[in-house]
């Protein structure tokens, strides 16, 4: 069997749907499926730094992802977004369909332009989409250009939260199930020997709450000792944010965009993350990750992040409110008993319900029903 797999961002640049489209790559690979991804690709040079102040990965892209076209960035759900928009990647697109014949097209963000309303409008194949996002402009504006061809050409709808299918319903409509997002499941952490690290994961934008965490931060280090790590977010961007706040940076590592390896390695150091999101937030994949390297995380009590995080497996707070913040952080740094116990139980809650082997086993059997190709699961 052969799936392509449709994503109208960028390869270059890390988030949520992107990674998402690699593991699931990647473990129909392991589950014995042909399984390409079409992706904008962001080379390097002066016209990618010119559309893109932020850095990425700029390195050849893996054998299985197909770069489809340049992308330019598009203000979408709270986020800039890398979007291909360029009249040559429909060309582009065209021919690649065309070529690896697909048995199967799996479209993520489905109402996003120019891939994945084109892809779907172009398959000659069965074809599932996957919806992520809780909201934004992709919706309305894809709905008001091209949702009728779209809803026409869908034969099974997925969406990864309970979020993500309520703001989906209205524009994409049918029958949705939900597949979460997932983690590649790597070896048992140690759940005791961590540094004394609060961790933050994601980009700089306001919806994600750094300028909440930056403003407890003083008082959670003076009552703990901890040291907080930014992982994701521009380190130059992150300085001027703290002098505006007027923060010091003396117990603040600001690491920037890191390879998916160095992230894996931060998370297995910390002992806490904090998810300080305001809103706009459909799911929690960083919430998932960290719960894989059995680390318990503080997040803001929003929909999406409240359908992964329980009294289990951390501690959620009303968005933007300080002085929980501080004191729910504070209390996991300070009792290392409560501290690992869940740990533990975030780690279980990972196996039993987001391991990516289980939930490529499920799409899987989705194709098979769509297609009648029987694959011999490895």
């Amino acid at each position: 069997m052969k799936v392509g797999i449709v994503v109208p961002f960028s390869w270059s640049f890390w988030g949520g749907v992107v990674d998402h489209a690699d593991n699931q790559a990647r473990v129909l690979h392991q589950l014995g499926v042909d399984a390409r991804i079409l992706v904008g690709n962001d080379p390097p040079g002066r016209l990618t730094k010119f559309l893109h102040p932020r850095s990425g990965r700029h390195e050849r892209p893996p054998d299985y992802v197909i770069p489809i076209g340049r992308t330019v960035i598009v203000p979408a759900n709270s986020s800039l977004s890398n979007v291909v928009l360029s009249p040559s990647a429909m060309i582009r697109m065209r021919d690649v369909l065309r070529d690896q014949n697909f048995d199967v097209l799996h479209v993520h963000e489905p109402f996003a332009p120019i891939l994945s309303a084109l892809a779907l409008v172009l398959a000659e194949c069965p074809t599932v989409v996957t919806c992520h996002a809780s909201g934004g402009r992709f919706y309305p504006m894809g709905r008001a250009l091209w949702g009728r061809l779209i809803r026409e050409s869908l034969d099974y709808r997925i969406a990864v939260s309970n979020q993500a299918k309520l703001a989906a319903l209205p524009h994409v409509q049918g029958r949705f199930e939900i597949i979460p997002n997932g983690v590649m499941l790597g070896e048992e952490p140690d759940f005791s020997d961590r540094e004394n690290v609060v961790l933050f994961v994601g980009r700089h934008e306001p919806r994600k709450g750094l300028h909440v965490l930056l403003n407890a931060w003083p008082e959670i280090a003076a009552q703990s000792g901890a040291r907080l790590r930014v992982v994701g977010a521009d380190p130059l961007a992150v300085r001027f944010l703290m002098r505006r706040l007027g923060v010091s940076e003396d117990s603040i590592e600001l690491l920037g965009v890191v390879p998916r390896d160095e992230l894996v390695r931060q998370l297995s150091l910390a002992k806490v993350l904090v998810a300080p999101s305001l809103g706009g937030e459909s799911f929690g994949l960083v919430i998932v990750e960290a719960f894989a390297a059995g680390v318990p995380v503080v997040a803001s009590e929003i929909p999406g992040y409240d359908e992964v995080i329980n009294s289990k497996t951390g501690v959620l707070f009303p968005p933007g409110d300080q002085g929980a913040l501080i004191a729910a952080t504070v209390g996991l740094l300070v009792d290392e008993a409560r501290r690992q116990t869940l740990g533990k139980l975030a780690r279980k809650r990972v196996v039993d319900c987001y391991d990516w082997l289980l939930i490529g086993k499920r799409l899987l059997e989705i194709y098979k029903s769509l297609t009648g190709i029987q694959v011999e699961n490895r």
